[in-house]
């Protein structure tokens, strides 16, 4: 980064005009303090981020982000566990049904749309609060999109053709090799980082790392985590609740529209596997056991990410030592409770000034 200059003189003749060089980092530190502090809800899928959020939402005037890369999708509510039209009435949610299914929807997109969406809270006079379990976005939208370096546009097509063919495991192991810090995730992220590792020669995370703007927002990070068992249950018992509330349905209605069973949307976990049923590929009898295993397979990544890329560079949460990890076995409402305590603290602390009279 160069450093900003400031050129001047002082009043007195006999001295020359000087330079004065303040690193840039200083005035980013400064943009960044000036942030407002917001909570982000993090945790696996099926920890229960939505009923502790809608619990806290009974004792505040509270609109939610949704920082969940499926929910995005329009037509997608079963499979992506989105809130039902009854809790969307009493707690707003911002983030849902922005695409159709077949539209990419990037993490910059979303740290754009979502900075507009915290800037609407905050006039509306409501409080924001960032829920979600793809970290990428959250990232995004904590710490500053990147500066994509350009792209020769011939060669880039030559290479989605090349990638197109690739099945998601094998493009998966392409993105681990050309980018060891690749985080993993779909079939859309696996391609941009191959994409950018070629083209560029250097990989994705490393123009993440060196080409990274300002954030909209100081992130005060709450994680919900379980016991593995626990949560292990917690996700069969969404799976069985999903295929009784007409997951097979809601795929084929997509599918019947056009989109393809590999379009962005339908290659998330769930989707997936009933695609590859309705095709052939995989028994029906098989299908709850495999969405199963693929949706413990996708909250073990979602734990690992964030126990490893959380982090307070910015004047988050820092008495919590940057994460306030809360064990998510105990009921929703003991949860919003501490939570909103520990809010109003952080945010309206005590006065140290004694009063009159005291």
């Amino acid at each position: 980064m160069r450093n900003a200059e400031f050129q001047g003189r002082v009043v007195c003749r006999t001295t020359p005009a000087f330079t004065l060089r303040i690193p840039h980092s200083a005035f980013r530190t400064r943009m960044v303090t000036s942030l407002p502090l917001t909570p982000v809800l993090v945790g696996p899928t099926a920890v229960g981020k939505t009923a502790v959020v809608t619990a806290w939402a009974e004792c505040e005037s509270i609109t939610v982000v949704s920082a969940d890369a499926r929910q995005v999708y329009r037509g997608l509510d079963i499979g992506t566990a989105k809130p039902s039209r009854s809790l969307l009435a009493r707690v707003p949610h911002l983030g849902l049904d922005v695409v159709d299914p077949g539209e990419r929807y990037s993490a910059g997109r979303f740290a754009r749309d979502a900075a507009q969406w915290l800037a609407q809270i905050r006039d509306a006079g409501r409080q924001s609060v960032v829920v979600g379990g793809t970290g990428l976005y959250i990232r995004a939208l904590a710490e500053g999109l990147f500066h994509e370096p350009p792209l020769d546009p011939v060669r880039r097509e030559r290479l989605r053709a090349w990638t197109a063919d690739l099945t998601p495991a094998r493009l998966a192991h392409w993105a681990a090799r050309l980018d060891r810090r690749f985080a993993g995730g779909g079939r859309q992220r696996a391609g941009r980082a191959v994409e950018v590792a070629l083209l560029t020669g250097r990989g994705l995370s490393w123009w993440q790392e060196h080409a990274r703007e300002t954030g909209a927002m100081r992130p005060w990070y709450i994680q919900l985590t379980l016991p593995r068992e626990a949560l292990q249950r917690r996700i069969a018992e969404r799976v069985d609740a999903m295929l009784a509330g007409g997951l097979l349905d809601e795929i084929r209605r997509v599918l019947a529209a056009g989109v393809a069973a590999d379009a962005p949307g339908l290659d998330g976990v769930g989707y997936r596997e009933v695609a590859a049923m309705l095709a052939g590929r995989l028994p029906a009898r098989e299908l709850r056991e495999a969405i199963v295993v693929a949706t413990r397979r996708y909250a073990k990544r979602q734990e690992t990410w964030f126990r490893n890329q959380l982090r307070d560079a910015r004047g988050g949460m820092r008495d919590a030592g940057g994460v306030w990890t809360l064990d998510a076995s105990e009921a929703p409402e003991v949860l919003a409770h501490r939570i909103g305590e520990r809010w109003h603290a952080v945010t309206q602390p005590a006065s140290r000034i004694p009063h009159p009279g005291s």
